[in-house]
């Protein structure tokens, strides 16, 4: 054998080695992605989806491709990084390997080229089909444990925030909003991104207050906007499609604008008058029976809600609470979440 045929053979080894190393790495990020569809999002179209992607790499893995591999040989089974030993969230193993399956996808794209022109063109569109399919999976995801939330901390000040939080999780809360009206942004950064950490940590979703800047900044599952902040055109324009942004009302037009805006969610009250709305009148119970009539989204009755009251927000019909000092003074939060929870997930 000639020089030059050494040459050709050794190179066409090397790229059916990256060849059958990314269709192995795009197959096996899409059937983590696909187990997700099938067990954690229960939806059939999307699992098909996947499935058919992941079997197209499976029919360009041919025999020819798979002969050329050389694990032993290989450095890269040797090396690895601190951000692969741990995931946080179901959410975080979805979305590492939703890029896990374009990077590799974008390898195949280009030296597929030099193997195949089907094989590079069909990994171009599989790629932008991916960019696609992550927004939807996120975001369905999000909007999935939105709706099956029925407690919600909105936070007021205190010199134990972070430990009262970490105690609501522990018994369960769903949703845990940072808000804070006077700290400079600076303080609200730090503990946005450490409230955060905790939320996921447990498996709950993290609303940042009004300040969509804040909420963008740490990664935030969503925003909570009041009648008078942002429009939610602009909070989705700074936000993107995928976070959740939630809206306060405290009467039927106010939601009828939250409607027509697109809100994930709102908030109905105050059902009671609080000192965290000062000046506002009580809205009471017949605005929560309106909502269970005429809210289409997720919603929480706020507003003055505690142990001694929340059996008769859930009798009006709230299929969540959302929960300030009853929470954030209690001796034990913990239980008291635990408690709030018993009135919704009771059989």
């Amino acid at each position: 054998m000639n020089p030059v045929s050494i040459a050709e053979e050794q190179s066409q080894k090397v790229l059916y080695r990256i060849l059958d190393a990314n269709l192995d790495r795009a197959r096996e990020g899409l059937r983590i992605i696909e187990e997700w569809c099938r067990f954690g999002l229960n939806d059939a179209a999307l699992t098909g989806q996947i499935k058919h992607l992941r079997q197209t790499l499976g029919r360009w893995h041919s025999d020819e491709i798979r002969q050329n591999r050389d694990t032993p040989g290989d450095p890269g089974t040797a090396l690895s990084h601190p951000q692969e030993q741990q995931r946080d969230t179901l959410q975080t193993v979805v979305q590492v390997n939703c890029c896990r399956v374009q990077e590799a996808l974008r390898v195949l794209e280009e030296y597929g080229k030099l193997h195949a022109a089907d094989m590079a063109n069909g990994a171009k569109q599989m790629r932008y089909q991916l960019y696609t399919l992550e927004s939807q999976l996120l975001g369905h995801s999000l909007r999935q444990r939105l709706a099956q939330a029925c407690t919600y901390l909105v936070t007021s000040p205190h010199d134990h925030l972070l430990a009262i939080v970490e105690a609501a999780l522990k018994g369960g809360i769903d949703i845990v909003q940072y808000r804070e009206k006077a700290a400079d942004d600076q303080v609200r950064l730090e503990l946005a991104s450490k409230i955060k950490l905790l939320c996921h940590q447990y498996n709950a979703l993290f609303i940042v207050n009004d300040r969509v800047d804040i909420a963008a900044a740490v990664g935030a599952d969503g925003v909570h906007l009041g009648q008078q902040d942002l429009p939610m055109a602009a909070a989705r324009r700074i936000l993107g499609p995928l976070p959740l942004v939630g809206r306060s009302t405290t009467c039927p037009a106010e939601m009828d604008r939250a409607i027509g805006e697109g809100a994930d969610y709102i908030g109905v009250g105050p059902v009671h008058a609080t000192p965290t709305k000062p000046g506002k009148a009580a809205a009471g119970y017949d605005y929560v029976r309106y909502a269970v009539d005429h809210a289409p989204m997720p919603w929480f009755a706020i507003g003055g809600i505690d142990l001694t009251n929340v059996a008769a927000a859930r009798e009006a019909g709230a299929p969540g609470v959302a929960i300030v000092r009853a929470i954030m003074q209690a001796d034990d939060p913990t239980l008291v979440t635990q408690t709030f929870n018993q009135h919704f997930r009771s059989p």
